[in-house]
């Protein structure tokens, strides 16, 4: 470690040379102004802060001379830091003006309350085949026909017996959940039997085949408000986001071919 002398203006003194890059005291007090903020009752001292700066310019070095910053995944990473860092700066701002009211969170509530569902499920992978989804469908309408149809067995028993999946042993009960946390076709399906008791037809989601009873629809009064508000903050900020990459996409020349992902 070689320290320098002081150049005109004071704040740009070399405290330090790493081979041939210096270091500064600016930049030293920088990054130990920065560092305060995470610490509440013992703050590194400037010496080793300047250690550890002088360590990272040296595995910086290191990482150069052996090609890390030419190899793909690393470059993956950093464009990846990049992508963030664009994010952060250009649009934290915006996230921060976001306000969510109690009278907003009550009227986004209304529309898209918490739901109690179970099901009848049989999986299916992403990339199943035509004749995977037919055998699929004859399993659950059989199920329907056979054990659901005439109301012999309840729903829970039913789904005990030949649901798959990990709430078959509950009777296929999920539990309350929000629309965040559930399947977007899932949850408009049994939103739309709107009566806590009925059974809709058989859907068709991202996991595979369902059939949904719906349970119970928690009241306003008992749900989790901080929880909603937070919903309805991630649908806010997703929108400023959507937004500025659309504008992004217009200024770009974009070719997508989607028929060579099916």
């Amino acid at each position: 470690m070689f320290f320098g002398t002081p150049v005109l203006n004071a704040s740009q003194t070399i405290i330090a040379r790493v081979n041939k890059t210096t270091l500064t005291l600016d930049e030293l007090n920088k990054k130990f102004k920065e560092s305060l903020k995470y610490y509440q009752f013992k703050a590194p001292t400037k010496e080793t802060l300047l250690d550890d700066l002088v360590k990272r310019e040296l595995g910086i070095q290191e990482a150069k001379r052996l090609n890390l910053d030419k190899d793909p995944d690393i470059i993956d990473r950093i464009n990846t830091v990049l992508y963030h860092a664009l994010i952060e700066k250009q649009l934290t701002a915006e996230f921060e003006k976001i306000q969510i009211t109690d009278e907003e969170a009550k009227a986004f509530y209304t529309i898209n309350p918490e739901i109690r569902t179970s099901h009848i499920f049989v999986a299916l992978p992403p990339s199943a085949s035509q004749e995977e989804i037919k055998k699929a469908k004859t399993k659950i309408q059989a199920i329907y026909d056979d054990h659901l149809k005439d109301g012999k067995m309840s729903f829970s028993e039913v789904a005990q017996r030949y649901s798959e999946g990990i709430a078959a042993p509950q009777g296929g009960d999920i539990d309350y959940q929000t629309r965040d946390r559930l399947d977007p076709v899932y949850y408009e399906a049994a939103l739309k039997l709107k009566v806590p008791g009925k059974i809709s037809p058989i859907i068709k989601t991202q996991f595979g085949l369902h059939i949904i009873k719906l349970t119970s629809i928690k009241p306003w009064e008992d749900t989790d408000k901080i929880q909603i508000k937070r919903i309805l903050f991630d649908e806010k900020r997703s929108k400023i986001f959507e937004k500025y990459m659309s504008e992004l996409k217009t200024k770009a020349n974009i070719v997508v071919h989607q028929e060579l992902i099916k």
